[in-house]
C-alpha cells in the first residue's frame, strides 16, 4: 500500500522509528523534532510518532511485561524505539493487520539492530499480539511462559535486567 508521494507504509515506518530514536537521544518530545524538520515526513509517520509520544507510558507498561523481566529503560534504544512503535500499532490501529506490524518490526530490527535483537523484538510482540489481537495471528496460540529466551536480549541490556 502506498501513500501517495509519501511513499509506503514500509517507509513511514522506518522514517518513524528514525525520528523516535533522535527524539529520545536529544532528549527532546518527538513532536517538538517534527516541528523543526526542513521538510514534513510522511503523514503516516507522523501519525505513529505522535502516537508514540501520546502512550508512551502505556507502550512502556505493556512491553516491560511481556519482555518478562527486562526493563524497559535498559534495552537498546533502537530496539525501544520500534517496540514502542510496533505495540502502538498493536493497540491502537486495528487497521493495520497484526501480522504486518511483526514482519515489519522484525525486519527493521535485523536491518538496524541485531539477530538477537530481532528474535527478542518478536518474542515481545508476539506475546502482545496475541494478547491484544487474539486470534488474529496464525495459530495464534497463547504465549508459554520464558518465551522470550534470555539469550535473545540483546548484550547491552543483559548486565542490568
Amino acid at each position: 500500500m502506498t501513500l501517495g508521494d509519501s511513499g509506503t507504509r514500509r517507509e513511514a515506518r522506518e522514517r518513524a522509528l528514525g525520528l523516535l530514536y533522535e527524539a529520545e537521544a536529544k532528549s527532546l518530545d518527538p513532536d517538538e523534532l517534527i516541528a523543526f524538520l526542513p521538510a514534513a515526513p510522511a503523514a503516516f509517520a507522523v501519525e505513529l510518532v505522535h502516537g508514540v509520544a501520546e502512550h508512551t507510558d502505556d507502550l512502556d507498561s505493556m512491553i516491560g511485561a511481556a519482555s518478562k523481566g527486562w526493563r524497559v529503560e535498559r534495552m537498546p534504544a533502537v530496539d525501544r524505539a520500534l517496540l514502542r512503535l510496533a505495540v502502538y500499532e498493536l493497540a491502537h490501529r486495528p487497521d493495520v493487520p497484526a501480522a504486518a506490524v511483526l514482519t515489519e518490526a522484525v525486519d527493521l530490527a535485523g536491518e538496524y539492530s541485531t539477530e538477537r535483537s530481532s528474535r527478542f523484538v518478536n518474542g515481545v510482540l508476539s506475546a502482545l499480539a496475541a494478547e491484544l489481537r487474539p486470534g488474529e495471528l496464525p495459530d495464534d496460540e497463547p504465549v508459554p511462559e520464558g518465551a522470550v529466551p534470555d539469550e535473545a536480549v540483546p548484550d547491552e541490556a543483559a548486565p542490568d535486567r
